[in-house]
């Protein structure tokens, strides 16, 4: 079954142009990966701090085995150092079946 991942950054206005390429890095590796659809990052309206990614996998062993990877993990560091705060992920599945 299809997921949604919802991934959530606060980054700092001074430090948005480094998270850029970082953030095209991550897309780029997903991209390649298998069982991933889609993926966009918008920027709130309302607080342009905080980043949202919102990326759709076929399942969530797909999106599991990623999450887990040492390449997404080598950028995640990368990502983390220059935040230095946390990334929230949640994962949603379409419908109402369980």
């Amino acid at each position: 079954m299809a997921v949604k991942i919802l991934i959530r950054r606060q980054v700092p206005q001074e430090k948005a142009r480094e998270m850029i390429p970082l953030f095209r890095q991550m897309r780029a590796s997903a991209t390649a990966q298998s069982g991933y659809i889609t993926g966009e990052t918008l920027r709130s309206l309302d607080n342009p701090r905080e980043f949202m990614v919102i990326s759709t996998w076929q399942s969530s062993e797909d999106w599991n085995r990623w999450l887990q990877s040492n390449e997404r993990n080598e950028i995640q560091k990368k990502i983390d150092d220059l935040l230095g705060g946390e990334t929230k992920y949640e994962i949603f599945h379409y419908g109402f079946s369980e």
